[in-house]
């Protein structure tokens, strides 16, 4: 199946920090596969902003080489490639005072689309902001992209938040959260309230409880300073794992809109109870070569490299359902899965030797995005009525016929719905508020109680607590599968 691409208008797009990671990683890859898919009109420009003293040629060898080592498929086109550079150029520019920001506007086109990234620092969102409004660069179709972290605590996103607001208007403002351009995330809107199958059974009354889980195998190199400075609770809880929570546990929107979408969100994070302290886990990795205090070089670090809650909703929906939400650093592989968890059949009509059954519905973000559900059905050949769980397996690669294809990153849809000025998969500032006054208590209890994370084992499946969280409640984690 070959995916409808759909046009986008003429647009200008700065990328402040363009000789950064994040830039050449996945901003710009991502651009280039949306241009070499079609999806460009001719007269699209591209502005990398930084302070490096680059001309525009040696600014391209920078992007072109990022591109083989991120894009290389589409690279193996080498007229695609020089026709994408022709579009790019670049400003040495400092956010910090007036030297490039002239030049920035010589370039900079009128009557289109204007978009500037973010692609900095949490230190220079504020600056960055000041200075587009100082040298008049912003018109009525003008959007801002900030990327996470977006605050530190609730009062740095106030403050954040109301500088911002002093520039651009809530409309203009996109937080980005990669997590919500996967396909699979955005398919469980489509799975909810898209399919009769699921959402009559979207409650309290049939869903024993729900299993969030985003394990990474990778460390934390090249991030030390800011890891420990934020741990697992700031880096990925407050984020990430909190928008798959409201996703899941949103009501119905009245129609498929940004702030409609949002207003849902947002009730969810405002119906979250308080965190119990015997109900959250924290850990540290440890073993397998340096442990998480060697590797940022601080012997008495408390802070978690691994999180595991239990978090309840007083809604009507969700009264009574736990949700379980764990993260963490150098686990035993990396997978991103969540777990609906079917209550079993009010009776069985098969005796105690069938054994229990429950459905489960399986959502896998990453890798090998799909969907599983799990029925219970007759084992074969055997005599009586012996049961088997098997599942039901929807790979999105292999039903819409890309295995072959490189998957689209989820910056390609983000990126695109910025120049379209469609917020649906961002977030609100009043979204971000509420999330960190959810966040904030639970981080300053444990650091009142002094509490020092758990160790456990480099590639393991994080410590042993964390399986009693489950224990205690008669449930047990999901496998965390590659």
């Amino acid at each position: 199946m070959v995916s409808r691409v759909i046009p986008v208008d003429p647009f200008d797009l700065i990328i402040f920090g363009s000789t950064g990671d994040l830039a050449l990683r996945k901003i710009l890859p991502a651009l280039f596969r949306r241009f070499c898919a079609g999806q460009w009109p001719k007269d699209v420009q591209i502005i990398g902003a930084a302070r490096a003293a680059y001309d525009r040629g040696a600014f391209h060898e920078i992007v072109a080489e990022s591109l083989r080592r991120h894009a290389p498929y589409q690279c193996n086109d080498a007229k695609m490639l020089a026709s994408f550079l022709q579009r790019v150029d670049y400003v040495p520019l400092d956010a910090q005072s007036d030297e490039g920001w002239a030049q920035l506007a010589a370039k900079l086109t009128t009557d289109r689309v204007r978009a500037f990234y973010f692609s900095v620092g949490p230190r220079l969102f504020g600056p960055l902001a000041e200075q587009i409004h100082a040298h008049n660069l912003a018109t009525q179709q003008t959007r801002i992209v900030v990327e996470k972290p977006f605050g530190h605590d609730l009062e740095s996103a106030r403050s954040l938040n109301a500088t911002l607001a002093a520039h651009f208007n809530e409309g203009q403002i996109y937080r980005i959260d990669h997590y919500l351009g996967k396909e699979t995330v955005q398919n469980l809107m489509a799975v909810r309230f898209g399919n009769m199958l699921f959402e009559p059974l979207w409650n309290s009354q049939y869903v024993d409880h729900i299993q969030i889980t985003v394990a990474e195998s990778v460390g934390i190199d090249g991030r030390e300073e800011y890891y420990d400075r934020a741990g697992a609770m700031r880096d990925m809880m407050q984020n990430h794992l909190m928008q798959l929570l409201c996703l899941i546990a949103m009501e119905p929107p009245a129609k498929f809109d940004p702030d409609a979408v949002r207003d849902e969100k947002l009730k969810v994070i405002r119906a979250l109870d308080p965190v119990e302290p015997h109900h959250i886990v924290r850990g540290q990795f440890e073993g397998d070569g340096p442990g998480y205090r060697e590797v940022v070089g601080n012997p008495r670090s408390k802070t978690e490299s691994y999180v595991a809650l239990k978090a309840h909703l007083s809604n009507w929906r969700w009264a009574g359902t736990p949700f379980y939400l764990r993260t963490g650093k150098r686990l035993v592989a990396r997978s991103s899965v969540i777990n609906v968890m079917f209550k079993d059949a009010p009776h069985s009509i098969f005796g105690a030797d069938a054994g229990r059954h429950a459905n489960v519905l399986s959502i896998r973000l990453q890798p090998n995005e799909g969907i599983t559900l799990k029925v219970t059905i007759k084992e074969p050949g055997q005599g009586g009525m012996r049961l088997v769980d098997v599942p039901l397996d929807m790979s999105f690669a292999e039903a819409l016929g890309s295995e072959n294809q490189d998957p689209p990153d989820a910056y390609e849809r983000l990126v695109m719905d910025v120049i379209r000025g469609n917020q649906t998969l961002f977030m609100r500032g009043d979204e971000v508020e509420a999330a960190w006054a959810w966040t904030d208590p639970i981080i300053a209890g444990w650091q009142a109680r002094g509490d020092v994370p758990k160790p456990y084992d480099s590639g393991s499946t994080g410590p042993g607590d964390a399986e009693l969280l489950m224990k205690r409640d008669g449930r047990r984690w999901q496998g965390i599968n590659p």
